[in-house]
């Protein structure tokens, strides 16, 4: 915590000697992940307060792109975003709007990969952040529509434990009042890959919430291998500490270290409704 109180009191003597006179250009995130590494907002929306972006994970890839109600990392050498994050809130809305077709991410500097790579491939584009819990407006279901926010799922996985584990989500979203989600695929090398463009397909995805009920926090993650299963969700419950140590990925630093480092170490299930 001491460490992290000094970084940012550093960086905001910093900015002011450099110009900036708040966070209202450079948000928290931008802080945080000077501590990993550069990102490239790929954002028209740089004006917001940090409140929207407070609890981002870090990006190994530098390519962090917002949409209006998702945000993602895009990785290129894999052809995928390794996370895609969202607020989940109880108010999610049951409407029936037509499925759009695939189309590339135009906020993608690299350009994701086209939707012909998975024709043929035997993979199901599977949406990473769900059309089904974005259902609150017609712009928000089709914004998940981007190949930048899908990953090659087998189709007996995708429509099968994921799914109800995507349901269970919007569950707790519900109960709880609102959920930070991150999910992705497990990205690294010597993955088999599919189409011209070379997608990665992940041996496993995972999914990590956090509840955050007035300051008092709750955690949990789930790692899934990307095939058929008719186990119970909780059998699926990892640390995040776990997850953090298979992706690179740094989930949720912008909470007090003994808060972070807690909560990154439990996998006890019990706080959570099955």
């Amino acid at each position: 915590m001491k460490d992290k109180f000094l970084f940012f009191s550093l960086f905001a003597i910093i900015l002011t000697i450099i110009g900036f006179s708040s966070f209202d250009v450079l948000k928290v995130q931008d802080v945080v992940s000077l501590r990993k590494g550069k990102i490239d907002l790929s954002s028209e929306g740089n004006q917001e307060t940090s409140t929207k972006f407070a609890f981002f994970p870090t990006s190994t890839t530098g390519q962090v792109v917002i949409h209006d109600n998702y945000s993602l990392s895009y990785s290129e050498k894999f052809e995928q975003a390794e996370w895609v994050f969202y607020e989940l809130k109880k108010e999610v809305a049951n409407s029936h709007f037509k499925r759009p077709y695939f189309i590339e991410d135009p906020k993608v500097k690299t350009k994701s990969a086209g939707y012909k790579n998975y024709k043929n491939s035997g993979y199901d584009k599977g949406h990473l952040c769900p059309a089904g819990d974005m259902k609150f407006s017609k712009q928000a279901f089709d914004d998940t529509f981007y190949t930048s926010n899908i990953s090659p799922q087998k189709n007996e996985f995708n429509g099968g434990i994921w799914n109800r584990l995507e349901n269970k989500v919007r569950y707790w979203a519900e109960k709880n009042g609102k959920i930070y989600v991150v999910t992705g695929g497990v990205l690294k090398n010597g993955l088999k890959t599919i189409g011209k463009e070379k997608v990665a397909v992940p041996n496993d995805f995972y999914k990590v919430l956090l509840c955050d009920n007035n300051g008092k926090y709750k955690m949990i993650a789930f790692l899934m291998p990307n095939e058929m299963s008719s186990r119970p969700l909780y059998d699926f419950v990892v640390s995040v500490d776990e997850i953090e140590k298979l992706t690179g990925i740094d989930f949720f630093p912008i909470l007090p270290d003994n808060v972070e480092n807690s909560l990154e170490k439990i996998t006890d299930y019990k706080a959570w409704s099955f």
